[in-house]
């Protein structure tokens, strides 16, 4: 059980709840910046796009854990 806790999984799961979701009310950041770039992106500048990647790769390092896993057990 201790070695989950070093595992790349798992801190890939805690930067998901932290950074992917922070600020947390009134609603994840996360959240936002999907729902601005499906509106169109309207008045988006560099720095949004930045802030998005960033609120966004613990999620897309866990979706490859995932993957990863899903496939070598194929």
């Amino acid at each position: 059980m201790g070695s989950f806790f070093r595992s790349p999984l798992f801190i890939a799961i805690v930067g998901c709840f932290t950074l992917g979701l922070a600020p947390f009310l009134p609603e994840p950041h996360l959240v936002g910046k999907i729902r601005w770039v499906m509106g169109g992106a309207v008045g988006m500048q560099p720095k949004d796009w930045f802030d998005l990647c960033l609120h966004a790769s613990p999620w897309l390092i866990l979706l490859h854990f995932i993957f990863r896993e899903v496939i070598s057990k194929i």
